[in-house]
């Protein structure tokens, strides 16, 4: 049986979570911030969520689910977003660390979908560690070189 309420949870988990990676982003005006991340997050649990319960309820019936599959076509369709974020000026490639970030996202909506609660807050702690203490470190003692 489908509990709404717990669907909309878990959406709302998604959303924010996906929003706390697009601080940083956000923070370092980068073109996909806080709307982006929350939004790609969202909408890779909502797949999730979809293609259990589609599988679930359909006509009384209990269908195997196979999230494997769901996941790849996120995976794909984010790949698209952030091949898209991705630019070559001059000698420098930009829009791969939001790129990465969105990945992440997607990844944090899936487990969520999953009901994987506390390895996506932890990813998200992990992502935000590397945006903030990795980027300080680099700028601190690799790029002054």
């Amino acid at each position: 049986m489908i509990q709404e309420s717990e669907i909309f949870i878990q959406l709302f988990i998604a959303l924010f979570l996906g929003a706390l990676i697009g601080t940083e982003r956000e923070y370092k005006k980068k073109s996909a911030g806080i709307k982006t991340h929350a939004l790609v997050s969202l909408g890779a649990a909502l797949f999730i969520v979809i293609g259990f319960y589609s599988f679930y309820g359909a006509n009384g019936l209990q269908v195997s689910f196979d999230p494997s599959r769901v996941i790849a076509a996120v995976v794909v369709g984010v790949g698209f977003i952030g091949g898209g974020l991705i630019l070559k000026r001059d000698h420098e490639v930009e829009g791969l660390t939001t790129a990465a970030g969105l990945w992440i996202a997607a990844a944090v909506g899936a487990a969520v979908g999953l009901k994987l609660y506390f390895p996506a807050i932890f990813t998200v702690l992990l992502t935000l560690f590397v945006f903030h203490a990795i980027s300080f470190f680099q700028n601190k003692f690799i790029r002054e070189r």
